[in-house]
């Protein structure tokens, strides 16, 4: 979790997931006459139109232009924890946001990594501050992993241009740098005026996504990028749960409230979304390109961690989307008491496959880098993956108690993956195969530690009370829908 995920809990607090519209994989790559590359991910486009005008930012023509739509009042497919999470207390506390585009034909995946910490405190504190409530790390925080592994960061330790001001739903921006004259936003703008009043930073929702950051330098382990730029739209497809039901909280009812931190919410299993990223000296150009959006928040992160996460499949029919996670977490009280959390979750076919800890039992074997196996079976199916990758990963950075936003996992985007789903039968064997599909796409991440050697590990030690009480179907949303004013930030 690079700012995104991070983390693991029951709430695990760890996030992946996949979107997979069985794009025909490694499609022609269609190249612009220009200096600077173009990819398309797909040839249809329901959400853009071809325009051969110039951007506001940018005067070369175009070919992809992405409509922008405003995020709509009780949209379909919200999930539960869409919004933010701040109660305005002076605990401490962050919220991270991750945005992950994956274009088929290039083999390239961009993820935007969003933070913020310690909120209450809109600057670095004063002597007085830390006396008071500690030491305390503030700021908010933009990283990029994109094509070819590179990496981008700009932080800052302000976060008085920072907004996420619904409390229910996913929108979310931050000025690093106004235009000159003008006043920086602080809500939802249309992106015209975004661009007239914002140099550096970028606003994101359920349907639209736009930006431009500059590497700030800090940054002497990996290969970085100079700038980036980008605009696009996004069509939702899954939210977190099956297709025509109400979404649900990925880590169960228990995360509406300041436990088993920190918490985390699938808030897009799986879209489809439209648009150009300016990478560096390079311009990527999409349509229809597998997307997906997740985010997590509380005091801290778990002591260690894994995650998988896949949004472009070859073998299987229609929308596959995958997320996969576990770690060490810390349980609520005076003593250091740690125990294993883990899921896997798939979307195919308009359902969600959901192997849980209340459900079932998860295991996994985890190598320090490079080997990311788990199995785990319900009442009813039963589903094994494995990834792997050559590729030496990147560092990611994200927001830590103890050094604020700080190298914490390693991830790739480049992992090779193969996923199985089958029907359990009734003596426990493997039965009808439901699904086998594999790609070349799967992001990858190792956290925290430490990581000595090979970790294997299961969820069995689940204590009985947390499993029969996330088995209690209990809508929380609805619950606060009758007392409103104690309904919790967030929710």
């Amino acid at each position: 979790m690079d700012t995104r995920s991070l983390a693991v809990s029951m709430n695990t607090n760890f996030a992946s997931f996949d979107l997979s519209r069985h794009l025909s994989p490694l499609r022609s790559t269609k190249l612009s006459p220009r200096s600077i590359p173009r990819a398309s991910a797909s040839i249809s486009t329901p959400n853009s139109e071809t325009s051969p005008s110039g951007n506001a930012i940018n005067s070369e023509a175009i070919s992809v232009k992405p409509v922008y739509v405003p995020t709509p009042p009780n949209r379909e497919l919200r999930t539960p924890h869409s919004g933010y999470h701040f109660d305005g207390t002076a605990r401490k506390f962050f919220e991270g946001w991750y945005f992950r585009v994956s274009i088929p034909e290039k083999k390239e995946s961009f993820c935007f990594m969003y933070s913020v910490e310690n909120p209450a405190f809109r600057k670095r504190l004063s002597p007085l501050e830390v006396g008071l409530y500690g030491p305390r790390f503030t700021g908010v925080g933009a990283q990029i992993l994109g094509a070819n592994d590179k990496y981008l960061c700009q932080y800052t330790e302000d976060s008085h241009n920072f907004w996420g001001v619904d409390r229910h739903e996913l929108v979310l921006g931050n000025t690093f740098s106004a235009v000159p004259g003008a006043r920086s936003p602080d809500k939802e703008v249309p992106p015209e005026e975004f661009n007239r009043r914002v140099s550096e930073g970028f606003q994101a929702t359920p349907f639209w996504h736009q930006g431009h950051i500059c590497d700030d330098g800090r940054t002497d382990y990996a290969e970085t990028v100079k700038s980036a730029r980008w605009e696009y739209s996004t069509r939702p497809v899954y939210g977190w749960g099956d297709v025509g039901t109400k979404q649900k909280s990925t880590a169960g009812w228990p995360a509406a409230f300041p436990v088993f931190e920190p918490h985390w919410q699938i808030c897009m299993a799986g879209g489809l979304s439209t648009g150009w990223i300016e990478w560096g000296d390079e311009r990527f150009e999409f349509r229809d390109a597998p997307s997906y959006s997740e985010k997590n928040w509380g005091g801290g992160f778990p002591r260690k961690w894994f995650w998988v996460q896949c949004n472009v499949f070859e073998g299987a029919k229609g929308e596959v989307a995958l997320t996969a996670a576990g770690g060490l977490r810390q349980l609520p009280g005076l003593t250091e008491t740690f125990e294993n959390a883990a899921l896997i979750c798939v979307h195919y076919d308009g359902k969600l496959y959901e192997f849980v800890p209340w459900n079932g039992v998860v295991s996994w074997e985890m190598s320090p880098w490079g080997y990311w196996y788990m199995t785990a079976e319900n009442e009813t199916h039963m589903v094994e993956l494995e990834a792997r990758t050559n590729e030496a990963g990147t560092p990611l950075r994200a927001p830590t108690s103890e050094a604020g936003l700080a190298t914490a996992c390693k991830d790739s985007c480049y992992g090779e993956l193969k996923l199985q789903i089958w029907e359990r039968r009734y003596d426990g064997s493997k039965g009808k195969v439901i699904m086998e599909a594999k790609s070349s796409m799967a992001a990858v991440e190792i956290g925290g530690g430490p990581w000595f050697g090979t970790w294997k590990g299961d969820t069995s030690n689940t204590p009985e009370l947390l499993k029969r009480s996330l088995q209690v179907p209990l809508d929380i949303e609805s619950v606060f829908g009758l007392v409103p004013f104690f309904k919790p930030p967030g929710l």
